[in-house]
Formats: C-alpha cells, structure tokens, sequence
C-alpha cells in the first residue's frame, strides 16, 4: 500500500536530496532510493555484527588464532634495542 510522507528538510538534508535527486529526477524516487539504500547498509552492518559475534564466540577458532600467533611470534626477528 502506498503510503505519503511529508518531512521538513534543513539544509544538509536538502543538499543531499538535491544530490539524489539529480540521478532520480524527483523528489519522491530520491527518498525512495536513499530509503532502500540506507536500508541494505543497515543490512549488512548487522549481518557482519553478527559475524564478527559469532567468530569471536567460537572457542576452536580462537584457538586457532593463538597458535598461528605463537608461531609467528617465534618467526619474528628479536626486537633491536
């Protein structure tokens, strides 16, 4: 169902419309468009949040990650005083 909005716009809101617009060519598929691109970002900002909380949960990979790091640990050259 479609559905009107109306929103009072200050300048930094207005600029940026004024950017989408000109791909779009109205008002109306500009907020359209940056409504389902804001969207997606959104998206995927919590799908990599729930990555990095998944990994960071499991226990056979963070072992993992221990022994690589001890292993270039003992690669890497003595520190120069």
């Amino acid at each position: 169902m479609a559905r009107s909005l109306h929103v009072r716009l200050d300048d930094s809101a207005a600029a940026a419309l004024k950017v989408v617009r000109g791909e779009s060519g109205s008002d109306s598929e500009a907020v359209r468009t940056a409504l389902r691109e804001a969207a997606a970002r959104r998206r995927s900002r919590s799908a990599l949040i729930a990555e990095v909380e998944r990994l960071a949960a499991d226990e056979g990979d963070r072992g993992e990650m221990r022994i690589v790091r001890e292993q270039l640990a003992e690669l890497a050259p003595d520190p120069v005083d």
